[in-house]
């Protein structure tokens, strides 16, 4: 028989989760951390498992991040920011810096990240994203963290025999 293991949503006891927000684009940040923690209230995520720091820009999320989850304090991160199309090349850089970078620190700390950094032509399309007729990206992700968080209490953690 196939064996089948996956994250659940729920009360997850002692697991902690991060918050990395940015404080560009803080309007959407800020719609993007309250969908965040309305997820984790929706799921009886105590208040004090979570932490939220705020950054400058999309850019410091992942070295945040990973400095954050080298203290080994948390199940999960999110990252949580806009990055609005530009007139010029820079917005290329910032939004792929900032998902590389979530990604990277993932695989090398082997905890999950999420990535709730919006990447977007337009405001309005960041504000439909952010709790508009699209729903709102931060609480998928946090949605997604617990899943992931609980998915990795259950996965092997010695190779079996």
């Amino acid at each position: 028989m196939t064996r089948t293991i996956e994250g659940e949503r729920g009360p997850m006891g002692d697991a902690r989760f991060a918050i990395v927000a940015s404080r560009f684009n803080q309007q959407i940040s800020d719609r993007l951390l309250e969908g965040c923690l309305d997820a984790f209230r929706k799921n009886e995520i105590p208040e004090e498992h979570v932490t939220v720091v705020w950054v400058p820009g999309a850019l410091e999320i992942p070295v945040t991040a990973q400095c954050l989850l080298e203290t080994l304090e948390y199940s999960a991160l999110i990252g949580v920011g806009c990055v609005v199309r530009g007139e010029t090349g820079h917005y290329e850089h910032v939004a792929n810096g900032a998902s590389n970078g979530l990604a990277q620190v993932a695989l090398q700390t082997g905890i999950p990240v999420l990535n709730s950094v919006l990447t977007t032509d337009t405001l309005d399309q960041a504000l439909e994203r952010s709790g508009g007729k699209v729903g709102n990206k931060g609480f998928d992700a946090a949605s997604a963290a617990i899943q992931m968080a609980s998915l990795f209490q259950k996965l092997p953690t010695e190779p079996s025999q």
